[in-house]
């Protein structure tokens, strides 16, 4: 016997009753999204490494540790894109949607990888579902951005649900702020863990992510960001908790909230779940005003989040779905009747009924309870001389000729 060949560590497949709630969470997303005026868009699986060097941030764990890249074969690197934003940032530039009226609001579901320890949830090939808002600075952006969102996980009943922000204030203003929690950092380096004592130079703010216990305990009382945002920020800062106030959105202020993606600026966010235990986040994202100028486009200020599509359905309770019902099965005495049966079906699909086939040579018996088992409607045995149509929830049957069981369902279902 062949050995058995088994899915990669850290993928996942997605079965049938699990593609049924993803369905699901799609169409939901889609009314929630589109209803507010973004528009879907798909990037390719794979992008030019740089992109993501250049505008994640080669200091970050994810270009560093997490990315698949390989050569294409003509001596270019690419990578599977490990997160969304920054190639929708790139094709907003090279598709010139600077040009079009903003800011320009897009949505996505899509595949994404990162190889990284699995988890619950977590896996190395996985799907997100993410909103971005390009070409406006408006606080009223990033409101909308956590507002859709909160909605979003609403609709879906993700149980246990919090909300912490923060802001990061501009690149220039965050210059100053970076110098002292460098020094803080420097004066206690013996006490750090060695991945963050590695990253002082080039992202100490990741320092407050970390959990090694020395780092923690460095961090409890270094200096806060959210003390030293300029003016311009601070009151960036204000108006989005102003309109989150009025929307009635439920927050908390996280002085020590910072993303994994250097692209981030001024309002950061998270939602967590209490019921995926201690690897609680579900979504988040931010705003990312220098993103696009640093991938070759105009200045393009922009806001977005990314919601963990495994992770949203983990603490839902996965979303139960019904199959589609069945409206017709069709069944058949004999080999003999196999084609007009085949028939019979394919009329009730072009009738747009849901309609299945006999396929694996059951009794008459058999195909009853096979029907039955499907839910069916109306089932219709292919008989040499007559067909049995029978309604199922009725439990009543006739003797109609093949050609007339579709003409006949859609009558007494008022179809026609």
């Amino acid at each position: 016997m062949s050995r058995k060949i088994q899915a990669p560590r850290g993928t996942s497949d997605v079965l049938p009753e699990a593609a049924d709630a993803r369905a699901s969470l799609e169409a939901t997303a889609r009314r929630v999204l589109e209803g507010s005026g973004y528009r879907r868009i798909e990037t390719p699986v794979f992008e030019a490494t740089e992109l993501f060097a250049r505008g994640v941030g080669a200091s970050t764990d994810i270009v560093q540790k997490e990315m698949y890249t390989f050569d294409d074969g003509g001596g270019r690197s690419v990578t599977l894109r490990p997160e969304g934003t920054a190639p929708i940032c790139r094709a907003y530039v090279e598709h010139g949607m600077h040009k079009l009226p903003q800011p320009v609001k897009l949505w996505y579901l899509s595949s994404f990888f990162r190889q990284e320890k699995p988890q619950a949830g977590r896996f190395r090939q996985f799907w997100q579902i993410g909103a971005e808002t390009i070409g406006s600075d408006d606080p009223a952006v990033d409101a909308e951005i956590i507002a859709l969102l909160a909605t979003l996980l609403a609709e879906i009943d993700v149980g246990g649900l919090r909300l912490r922000i923060g802001s990061l204030g501009t690149l220039e203003a965050r210059h100053a702020y970076r110098e002292r929690l460098q020094a803080h950092l420097h004066a206690r380096a013996d006490e750090l863990s060695e991945d963050v004592r590695s990253r002082i130079g080039l992202n100490p703010l990741r320092a407050f992510d970390s959990d090694h216990p020395g780092t923690q305990a460095v961090m409890r009382d270094a200096p806060l960001l959210l003390d030293h945002l300029d003016a311009a920020d601070a009151e960036h800062f204000a108006t989005v908790r102003e309109l989150l106030d009025r929307a009635q959105i439920d927050y908390e202020v996280d002085p020590t909230l910072v993303r994994g993606l250097d692209y981030y600026t001024r309002t950061v966010f998270e939602f967590t779940s209490d019921a995926l235990g201690a690897q609680s986040g579900v979504a988040g994202g931010g705003r990312y005003d220098g993103l696009v100028e640093m991938l070759g486009g105009p200045p393009s200020p922009g806001c977005g989040f990314a919601a963990g599509i495994e992770r949203m359905l983990l603490a839902s309770g996965g979303m139960p779905v019904a199959p589609p019902p069945v409206d017709l099965y069709v069944g058949f005495e004999s080999a003999a009747q196999r084609a007009t049966a085949f028939a019979v079906v394919d009329e009730a699909r072009r009738a747009r009924l849901n309609a299945q086939v006999e396929l694996a040579g059951r009794s008459r018996k058999g195909q009853l309870k096979h029907a039955d088992r499907l839910g069916a409607r109306y089932v219709a045995i292919v008989g040499d001389d007559m067909t049995i149509l029978k309604d199922m929830q009725a439990g009543e049957q006739r003797d109609v000729a093949a050609g007339e069981v579709v003409a006949r369902v859609l009558r007494d279902r008022g179809m026609r």
